[in-house]
């Protein structure tokens, strides 16, 4: 791990978000936190450490993020890891559902590069969240799937506009010991493992991992790393 340079977590206040602000601050980094509610971003602040700062804003209304983080920086780390569950088919489209999550993943990631595009240091590095469902759609997946193929899209601008600063992707598959994942019945779960080469089903550690290698490995740009264990091969 380099110098302890600070980092902001978008989205870390709960399951991949909050693993990686409570990682990067037990490794010494002083690290602010965002959740949808200034209340709960404040209370899982605490939990996690006393150089830890929880803000409010949902990235859904992303002409309020500005004003939200208007009191970060200098930013040496940035992690867009807020995601929101959205069912969506054609069949059964609901309008309102699908705009919220693609202004979140979308207009809203990029409102935050661009509000803290002044207090980004000139060797930041920035993470963004896609999924697996850009390459493996399922029913339902109508929304998620065509908004995480646009990160692919806004990682490879950003990463030349941003220059020298770095900006990646990680694209994660199940994660079988997330708050979702372990909601779901055991029997889905193992007819997933079973058809996942490495034997077994990716966990928070190993996606927090990758995170912090594409954070601090200063040769990596412009990448989308899937951390599925080579499930889409199957």
């Amino acid at each position: 791990m380099p110098e302890q340079g600070s980092v902001v977590v978008i989205g870390g206040t709960a399951g991949l978000g909050r693993e990686i602000a409570q990682f990067m601050a037990g490794a010494g980094h002083p690290v602010t936190i965002s959740g949808r509610d200034q209340q709960r971003a404040e209370s899982v602040a605490k939990e996690i450490g006393l150089e830890v700062r929880g803000i409010g804003l949902d990235l859904a209304e992303p002409a309020e993020v500005g004003h939200r983080l208007a009191g970060v920086g200098p930013v040496d780390h940035l992690v867009l890891a807020a995601i929101e569950r959205d069912e969506n088919t054609v069949a059964n489209y609901d309008i309102a559902r699908a705009t919220r999550l693609a202004t979140l993943k979308l207009v809203g990631y990029t409102e935050v590069v661009h509000a803290l595009l002044p207090r980004l240091t000139e060797d930041a590095s920035i993470v963004v969240f896609g999924g697996r469902a850009k390459d493996r759609p399922y029913p339902g997946s109508t929304t998620v799937s065509t908004v995480n193929s646009g990160v692919v899209g806004l990682v490879n601008s950003l990463a030349v506009e941003l220059a020298p600063r770095r900006v990646n992707a990680i694209h994660p598959g199940i994660v079988g010991d997330s708050p979702y994942w372990r909601a779901r019945p055991p029997e889905a779960l193992e007819r997933i493992r079973a058809r996942t080469p490495i034997g077994r089903l990716v966990t928070m550690e190993d996606v927090v991992g990758a995170v912090v290698f594409l954070l601090t490995n200063r040769g990596v740009s412009g990448v989308n790393l899937a951390v599925d264990g080579g499930w889409l091969l199957t």
